[in-house]
């Protein structure tokens, strides 16, 4: 692996200096942490994607989980990685003091778990998810099921999935048919199959507990007769012991990439005694189920970016050593890094551009998340609603551009890059899943025009514009960022025009003619807050600069000068393009009749 796969200093100017997480200390809920918390933080994260994520990276990837007599083996990595995470209390992290958690800010939270998926993103999973299933427990469940399932869980010992997806659903949860049938008992029997379960199965814990989505039998139809239950592989008895819950694991799927976290089918029930305990009231499963799937949004995103970080940083190592052609003609000349010539440079400034950009949106949606958490009143909606507004941007803009962004990580290797020498190419296969996970593309697009723009009367959508102006604002006080604050404010403006427009279209014509291309209006809107984002950053770093820092932090901050003119001239161009597509209204991709696709 590349000898760098994530910047510290990068993480302190996003920390320290762009979102000030010490200023969040100053509310009563974070007041028991400071910076030197949140440094130590740093080092023990580093420490442990070094130590023990990152040199099991490849053999995670050759050496794929397998279905051996109903059970899963997986890498003897993931046992030791479970019990570091339960002990080392990362697992709990964001959670309540009460139930033994640290209660750090999301901000520093989220850079660990980037850390951690830079390092080695397969490894990553098991604990993330066991998180995120156990939040579910303390949120919706009651005290008895937090008190049985949720110690185990942040402690390592027990895996938490969300089972969600089934054979003939998809992603259209309302068609799901698994089904719960009451006894007289305090569970359920349930019935069906699940596929595409992310860890639902492995030998690197004792027990694998499944927050299942199913519907009580005579439930009402579609999605307001899900619910939510727990479904462990095996089950506690009233001695303390586990027996099996007749959960079958029917087979492992052999993946592109991501291949060291094993994707499940569930058979639930072959001998009727598969029991699930109901999660809060009845039919309000898939409301649940969305506090999980959101916070596995965001995680997306960042993983994303952190398997793009590292694919960049090799990229990076390999242009700086690389000796190849010349920038004189002379052959009596020698060879120069390829670094030195304008083609890789615009490679790595892509790269560079994209990795900074995105993870400092979702930086800034850890921000409101925190601020959901710390603040009361009108503060709190007020963040609240601009994370619900972004999530589907913070998830789908990395996702889809990290598999360019690998992929020129591997153009920068030439043929190199294809070979499994050197790690961009995993890089390049373990990313190609976010654009699938926790809902697709075109999914979130539907999310944020069909709902998140419009919700409360376009309320959120009015706070995003005022926090982007501010921004613009902000960053005209400094004539070398005029020129950007002004094509942020165009972009601003035509973002409003267009959303107004499409508002319109739909009004007129109805839901699927707005949505049509709604994907193309999440591209647009991306394109538009990274570049808020990197005015952000450029801001801090014209500040830093004018009080003459010393050469190292001068070139790290003309380093961000650069790259923000790069965004600014490479990337938000892109926008003009999408307005003019999405004012056309056609309806082409709605006439396109399915039988004319045929040869």
């Amino acid at each position: 692996m590349a000898k760098k796969y994530v910047s510290r200093r990068n993480l302190e100017f996003m920390l320290y200096e762009v979102f000030d997480i010490v200023s969040l200390t100053r509310h009563p809920y974070y007041s028991q942490h400071n910076k030197k918390v949140f440094d130590m933080m740093l080092d023990a994260a580093l420490k442990l994607g070094k130590d023990l994520l990152n040199p099991c990276f490849e053999e995670m990837d050759r050496r794929a989980p397998y279905l051996d007599n109903g059970v899963v083996k997986v890498h003897p990595a993931v046992r030791e990685v479970m019990r570091r995470f339960g002990d080392g209390g990362w697992i709990a992290a964001k959670f309540e003091e009460k139930y033994d958690g640290a209660q750090l800010p999301y901000m520093i939270a989220d850079c660990c778990q980037y850390i951690f998926t830079a390092a080695n993103y397969s490894a990553s999973v098991f604990p993330g998810l066991t998180a995120k299933a156990a939040r579910l427990i303390t949120s919706f469940g009651s005290e008895e099921q937090i008190k049985t399932y949720v110690p185990k869980m942040l402690g390592g010992q027990w895996q938490g999935t969300m089972a969600l997806t089934e054979p003939q659903a998809g992603s259209s949860l309302a068609d799901i048919t698994t089904t719960a049938v009451p006894t007289a008992y305090d569970y359920y029997l349930m019935q069906g199959h699940k596929i595409f379960i992310s860890a639902g199965n492995h030998d690197g814990v004792d027990n694998v507990v499944q927050m299942m989505l199913a519907k009580i039998e005579g439930a009402p139809a579609g999605v307001k007769g899900i619910s939510l239950f727990i479904v462990p592989n095996l089950r506690p008895t009233a001695e303390g012991g586990l027996e099996p819950n007749d959960v079958t694991t029917t087979q492992v799927y052999h993946k592109m990439g991501y291949r060291g976290a094993p994707i499940t089918e569930l058979s639930l029930g072959e001998k009727n005694d598969c029991r699930g305990w109901l999660v809060g009231e009845p039919h309000k499963g898939l409301a649940y189920m969305f506090q999980m799937m959101n916070g596995s949004r965001l995680s997306v995103g960042m993983a994303a970016i952190g398997i793009s970080t590292a694919a960049y940083y090799a990229a990076l190592d390999y242009a700086r050593q690389r000796q190849q052609g010349r920038i004189n003609p002379d052959p009596a000349l020698p060879q120069v890094p390829i670094i030195a010539h304008a083609d890789i440079r615009r490679l790595l400034l892509f790269q560079r551009a994209f990795v900074e950009g995105a993870f400092s949106l979702a930086m800034q949606c850890c921000r409101y998340a925190d601020e959901e958490t710390a603040m009361e009143g009108e503060a709190k909606e007020r963040a609240a609603l601009l994370l619900d507004l972004l999530i589907p941007v913070a998830k789908s803009y990395p996702a889809e551009t990290s598999i360019r962004s690998t992929s020129q990580a591997i153009q920068c290797f030439g043929g190199y890059g294809y070979c499994e020498d050197f790690p961009v190419e995993q890089h390049f296969r373990d990313t190609r899943i976010h654009t699938i996970h926790e809902g697709t593309t075109g999914i979130q697009g539907i999310d944020l025009l069909g709902r998140k723009v419009r919700m409360q009367g376009g309320k959120a959508f009015a706070f995003y514009l005022d926090e982007v102006r501010q921004a613009i604002a902000t960053a005209r006080a400094f004539e070398a960022l005029n020129p950007y604050a002004e094509r942020l404010a165009q972009a601003l403006i035509a973002l409003e025009k267009t959303t107004a427009g499409l508002k319109t279209q739909g009004d007129q014509q109805g839901s699927r003619a707005m949505l049509a291309d709604a994907t193309l209006y999440l591209d647009y809107f991306s394109l538009i807050a990274i570049a808020w984002q990197w005015l952000l950053q450029a801001t801090v770093a014209v500040k830093a600069l004018a009080v003459k820092p010393s050469k190292a932090n001068a070139q790290f901050y003309t380093g961000k000068l650069m790259t923000a003119r790069y965004y600014f001239h490479f990337e938000l161009p892109k926008t003009l393009g999408l307005a003019q597509r999405l004012a056309e209204r056609d309806g082409l991709t709605l006439d396109m009749e399915s039988d004319l696709f045929a040869d």
